[in-house]
């Protein structure tokens, strides 16, 4: 029977992600059918820094990775 799994995560923490993911096939014994992941665009924010001068920040994108496994 197919299965899906979501995992979720933070842009700068891909390395992170990775190791949870493939820990979790391991330790599942999962047979893996498809892999889909998508990095969610952030919307960019103002901030007002020393002598009043504007600077544009971006927040970590989301990560979003789904597996879709077949069970025994």
């Amino acid at each position: 029977m197919q299965q899906v799994k979501i995992f979720k995560g933070a842009e700068g923490d891909i390395g992170s992600l990775e190791n949870e993911i493939n820990a979790w096939i391991r330790e599942n014994g999962a047979k893996i059918v498809s892999i889909t992941g998508n990095i969610a665009p952030q919307s960019q924010s103002l901030k007002t820094g020393a002598g009043g001068m504007d600077r544009i920040t971006y927040p970590p994108s989301d990560v979003l990775v789904i597996l879709l496994y077949e069970t025994g």
